[in-house]
């Protein structure tokens, strides 16, 4: 065995020679690189031997016996968690056991997994089940049965070497159910295992740089607003009432994991109302729709459950009361955006989309006496603030909304995260890529000299921008779950000792009544 060394300190563990080799060649100089050896009684004395060793992250990887029957030779299983499998039976697991010993839980997996995918490797995450033979027949079922991904014969016991450092176990499938192995001392020679070990090599240095301790600054208010809320929970009683399926036009509101979540309750998201049958029920998303969209529900006899946010329901109102007084309406916003589409059906002859000075500058309204000016909710408070000034400026008697258009939690959020950008090295926005709010909250922080970035989860998160990062903000945009942020702070926590503070700039107490249709009697 060789010392580990200073190269990075990040030391890597392998059983076999031919594993050691794939990893040492993938990782060059940014890692030693040790061979433990082969099975229990090998890797309780390297493990033993190497706690006391000068590193400061540890990776096992090897091969590995795939237990599902999604992995394939050659894939990747980057394990969220290793346990010791039951000599005998088992159930299946629960709360992190995999038929046997808890889990030592991994929390950086999702880190190291989404680099592994950009890198285009084929990756999957789950646990990882280290057995003390070759698990075969009826044993591999009864594994597999465990939620297991893999099996192998090491790893449980390696990552004590760990002794409390961050640490990622990497296996690559060299057999599957189908493909079971004579011999286990032919594990390495599954060639695609092989070659997947080496091509992580970039992906590994790169989280073994991004480890060390952290400060993490939560931006209050962040996550879900009331409308948001509201949205939601109009979709969860229609489920509960009227059972599955409930067709809901568009995005609910605009965040993946809601929408996938509530599709597999029995929410069936269309484009279109020609996408659902006659006569069905079907919940209009927060963002609004027009009254066309209305008017052809009646006609097919659709049973309509209207989960329009109350502060854009308000603009709608707005932009119907300045039509029928004669003016042209501006509505600053982003065209595309449902909700704009929406409040431009309100008054199509009347409303006119302003993006920029340059459409203010484009504007030829009837009366330029008579002209109103409206905002779509999730814009950014500076961006919308600077067109509404030019409309002012070039229609001296231009009258605004009644009050503030944009969202009470829109500029809540946009406070909040520059409360915090200018002590912050990276700033993480939780939210989906067609949130309008969570993109302002991205670009609210870069307006302050921070970076920024947009992530759907913890698998989005580029290991390249925490290297060096010791203070990172996180905050979430309006439709973003609160309980992704846990699992940011948690992904992060894998990846050395992180120290949570939260600075909050406002209290949220606001809350919407449901429609009348969800209401229990």
């Amino acid at each position: 065995m060789r010392p580990a060394g200073q190269a990075g300190r990040l030391l890597a563990c392998a059983p076999l020679r031919l594993e050691a080799r794939a990893l040492r060649r993938g990782l060059g100089a940014a890692a030693s690189v040790v061979r433990t050896g082969y099975g229990e009684r090998a890797s309780l004395r390297s493990a033993a031997r190497l706690r006391d060793a000068a590193f400061f992250h540890l990776v096992i990887g090897g091969t590995c016996g795939g237990l599902s029957a999604d992995v394939r030779p050659g894939d990747l299983v980057v394990a969220t968690g290793v346990s010791r499998a039951a000599e005998t039976g088992g159930a299946k697991a629960r709360g992190g056991e995999a038929g046997g010993t808890a889990a030592v839980l991994l929390p950086s997996a999702p880190l190291l997994a989404g680099e592994l995918r950009r890198a285009g490797l084929r990756v999957h995450e789950g646990p990882v089940v280290t057995t003390r033979g070759l698990a075969r027949g009826a044993e591999r079922s009864r594994l597999a049965g465990t939620g297991a991904l893999a099996a192998d014969l090491e790893s449980a016991y390696l990552l004590a070497a760990a002794a409390g450092r961050p640490a990622a176990v990497l296996r690559a499938v060299s057999d599957t159910p189908g493909q079971a192995l004579l011999s286990p001392r032919l594990v390495t020679g599954g060639a695609a295992a092989l070659r997947s070990l080496r091509l992580a090599g970039p992906a590994l240095a790169a989280w073994a740089a991004a480890c060390g301790p952290r400060t993490i600054l939560l931006a209050g208010p962040r996550s879900f607003c009331a409308g948001v809320d509201r949205a939601i929970e109009i979709v969860e009683r229609v489920l509960e009432q009227r059972g599955a399926p409930v067709y809901v036009r568009k995005q609910i509101v605009h965040n993946t994991h809601v929408v996938s979540d509530l599709e597999q309750r029995g929410a069936v998201f269309v484009d279109e109302l020609d996408e659902v049958p006659d006569g069905a029920t079907v919940v209009f998303s927060a963002h609004g729709v027009s009254p066309a969209v209305r008017e052809e529900a009646a006609r097919r006899r659709l049973s309509a459950v209207d989960a329009t946010c109350p502060l854009v329901s308000k603009v709608h109102a707005e932009a119907r009361r300045f039509a029928d007084a004669g003016y042209t309406v501006a509505l600053i916003g982003h065209a595309g955006h449902e909700e704009v589409e929406g409040t431009l059906g309100e008054a199509p002859g009347a409303i006119r989309l302003v993006e920029s000075a340059a459409d203010v500058a484009a504007l030829r309204p009837a009366d330029p006496a008579r002209v109103a000016y409206l905002m779509q909710t999730t814009l950014s408070v500076d961006e919308a603030g600077g067109i509404a000034a030019e409309l002012r400026e070039r229609f001296p008697a231009a009258r605004g909304p009644g009050s503030d258009d944009i969202c009470y939690a829109t500029t809540n959020r946009q406070q909040a995260v520059r409360a915090i950008a200018a002590d912050c090295d990276l700033v993480l926005v939780a939210g989906s890529a067609n949130s309008s709010n969570s993109v302002r909250l991205v670009e609210t922080a870069q307006r302050a000299g921070t970076r920024a970035h947009l992530i759907d989860g913890p698998g989005d998160i580029r290991l390249g921008w925490l290297a060096g990062a010791r203070r990172v903000g996180i905050t979430a945009g309006a439709s973003a779950p609160p309980a992704m942020v846990e699992q940011i702070i948690a992904a992060l926590a894998g990846l050395g000792p992180v120290e949570v503070s939260e600075r909050v700039v406002t209290t949220e107490s606001m809350k919407f009544g449901l429609p009348k249709e969800v209401r229990q009697s």
